[in-house]
């Protein structure tokens, strides 16, 4: 089957774009730094529209191979995917693109062609059959984190509308699917809200989503045990500073030190990396997401003495 229970839905696809306009080259735009942030934005927006919601589809990478501009996708829930295909299928995606690069490029218009692909399959082929497309995006697992540039360019976009948004009031029409700003890729299958909200509920209750202190520092790393590492890899998702190999080499590096040190140091790396966008919220999501309730409870002051193990 597509999803186990206990496993989320993950798959990745390539968005293959191509203007039909001869003076408009979309892979020469994206490498132009001027042009670059115009394009990004007017693709974030239009697959924002696509879902439903601009955490509905990732992008994790780029790539000009002209005259295609490729756009590898990451998809964390099937019911995302779906719309996604729905959009894509019915045309609805590609208007959207060609609106929102008009707009961001300031241009008349930008005759747009689609191709959408899995692996080796070709899903235009097979739009009307959306479980099969479903299986194949799903057997697609992605094979990167977010490219750097993505990252950079997603902080890009998040400050240019926060700016907009406090300095006048309004956000520009082409932005208004992102009204909520949150950070590039925050915890995904989790019932907290965006990293930088002030709140969060746990177990039903408010909490203030405040950046980890020291004592919370110290007890994450006395109780979490052999469970470390699976918190780290929860991390990763939104923190690029904590790879698969910085966890293998911190597991490797303190392992004399033993469980205390490797978790200490692992939570010490995303703090370093994360700043002040290292909140407890975060924290309490990767918590939860590793069935280290009784952990979180103690973070948060609930009077559970229980250690985690």
């Amino acid at each position: 089957k597509m999803a186990g229970s206990s496993t989320p839905w993950i798959g990745s696809a390539y968005l293959f774009l191509q203007s039909t306009c001869k003076t408009i080259a979309l892979p020469s735009l994206y490498e132009s730094s001027q042009k670059k942030p115009c394009v990004f934005k007017a693709l974030k927006l239009a697959l924002a529209d696509s879902t439903g919601s601009v955490n509905g589809v990732d992008m994790l990478k780029v790539h000009c191979s002209h005259p295609h501009l490729i756009v590898q996708l990451k998809f964390c829930k099937r019911e995302n995917c779906r719309r996604f295909l729905r959009s894509y299928r019915e045309g609805a995606l590609q208007k959207s693109l060609q609106s929102h690069l008009q707009l961001s490029l300031a241009t008349s218009r930008v005759p747009l062609e689609m191709e959408l692909k899995a692996g080796s399959e070709h899903l235009d082929k097979m739009l009307k059959d959306e479980d099969h497309c479903l299986e194949c995006i799903y057997r697609e697992k992605p094979d990167r984190l977010p490219d750097e540039e993505i990252v950079e360019m997603e902080e890009r976009l998040e400050s240019l509308m926060l700016h907009q948004s406090t300095n006048n009031n309004v956000a520009g029409k082409d932005c208004s699917s992102l009204k909520s700003p949150s950070l590039p890729y925050p915890p995904r299958n989790s019932s907290l809200p965006p990293q930088n909200d002030v709140t969060f509920i746990f177990q039903g209750q408010q909490f203030d989503n405040r950046t980890i202190t020291p004592d919370d520092h110290q007890k994450f790393a006395k109780s979490v045990s052999k469970k470390w590492k699976q918190v780290g890899r929860s991390l990763q998702k939104s923190c690029r500073a904590l790879r698969d190999s910085v966890i293998d080499n911190l597991a490797l590096e303190y392992d004399r030190e033993g469980l205390y040190e490797q978790a200490y140091q692992m939570l010490l790396r995303f703090i370093q990396s994360e700043g002040k966008k290292a909140t407890i919220a975060r924290l309490i999501a990767a918590l939860e997401e590793n069935g280290l309730v009784s952990l979180a409870e103690e973070l948060l002051g609930l009077h559970s003495n229980e250690h985690c193990s």
